[in-house]
């Protein structure tokens, strides 16, 4: 069957089985290895991407619900100015990250951001929920996020909110 949907800004279309799952599509099709494969059960986290606004685990989706869906990944995020306030804010935190969760978190933030400029400590920590990797101490992942959304409140306003 052939899909259309929006790929990192850009309208795509593909020859895909309904089964296929939306991880295979992103690696195999369009060579985006900055999503992972790993656990291919949802456990881990390491394929997440922002499908539709909220982060999901591409493993877990059949290439039939892409369908005229907005899917962005490491790769397209990595392109705007807010994926460098996340950098700067893991940085700044000292929350350093193995290498290969970085864009299961890098997400996981944006797309908490997205919905909840100033979350709570509660809020962080049930954002980071589905991401198995422990490569980086919780209390570093609350930090860094508190430090990307002052940052963010100041870039965007000019002022801390």
């Amino acid at each position: 069957m052939t899909i259309s949907f929006i790929l990192n800004g850009e309208d795509v279309q593909i020859r895909a089985e309904a089964e296929q799952r939306l991880i295979d599509i992103l690696r195999g099709s369009f060579n985006l290895a900055g999503t992972k494969s790993s656990c291919n059960m949802g456990c881990c986290g390491l394929c997440s991407v922002i499908f539709n606004g909220e982060v999901i685990k591409s493993c877990l989706i059949p290439a039939l619900r892409v369908r005229g869906s907005e899917i962005i990944t490491i790769e397209g995020f990595s392109q705007t100015d807010e994926y460098q306030d996340i950098l700067h804010g893991f940085a700044e935190a000292g929350a350093v990250n193995c290498g290969y969760c970085s864009s299961g978190k890098i997400l996981t933030v944006e797309a908490l951001l997205s919905r909840s400029p100033r979350p709570s400590a509660p809020e962080i920590m049930r954002a980071f929920h589905g991401i198995r990797c422990r490569c980086t101490e919780p209390e570093s992942l609350l930090k860094a996020v508190q430090i990307i959304s002052d940052s963010r409140q100041r870039r965007l306003y000019g002022r801390r909110s």
